[in-house]
């Protein structure tokens, strides 16, 4: 896939932190919708998911799930690397990195051989799969926005400005996150 064709930069549609990770969100539902239904390309069913759910991210009447369900797919994938499927040489991989503020627990953790651990190192995520010329499984994007959001939760960031975060020092790139998806049918939901 080229990336090129993938918007992953903020588009000033949104120009509060809480807005741009509800279009993520949103955004995220709707490939998820078109893939699980291994359609080539979104239809209005797909965009009816987007608005409805955006809409009700935005009005409070619907909310980010809990990183449990995330947990439980964890669990039943097995031991294998989740960004490459490998079954070899496995580690565990903080997805927000130690250095920038990543913790040890649990939600923060996947599992990773160690070529792609090594690899993704210190990097952002979004950054990682950029480099790579490649779209993030959206299983593990979903985990990526809701730790996110509860990052940004839990230090009273959802209703500041975008630009206010962009120097700041944070386990995230804000600049990152994606607002607009490729084709469903280059998307896939994990690696196994």
């Amino acid at each position: 896939m080229n990336v090129q064709n993938v918007d992953l930069k903020i588009t000033m549609e949104t120009k509060i932190v809480k807005e741009l990770l509800f279009l993520s969100y949103s955004n995220l539902a709707m490939a998820h919708s078109a893939v699980d239904r291994k359609q080539t390309k979104y239809a209005i069913l797909n965009y009816s998911i987007r608005a409805k759910l955006f809409k009700g991210l935005k009005d409070g009447t619907m909310n980010i799930r809990s990183l449990f369900d995330d947990e439980k797919i964890k669990l039943s994938q097995g031991l294998n690397c989740n960004y490459c499927g490998s079954r070899d040489k496995l580690s565990l991989d903080h997805i927000f990195p130690q250095k920038y503020g990543g913790t040890d627990d649990g939600d923060n953790l996947i599992y990773a051989c160690k070529t792609c651990n090594s690899s993704k190192g210190k990097k952002d995520l979004m950054q990682w799969y950029i480099d790579k010329n490649k779209f993030p499984p959206l299983m593990i994007l979903r985990r990526y926005l809701k730790l996110i959001y509860n990052f940004c939760l839990q230090n009273d960031l959802l209703n500041e400005d975008i630009e206010k975060l962009m120097d700041k020092d944070l386990p995230f790139d804000i600049s990152l996150i994606p607002t607009k998806f490729p084709k469903p049918d280059t998307l896939v939901l994990t690696i196994s």
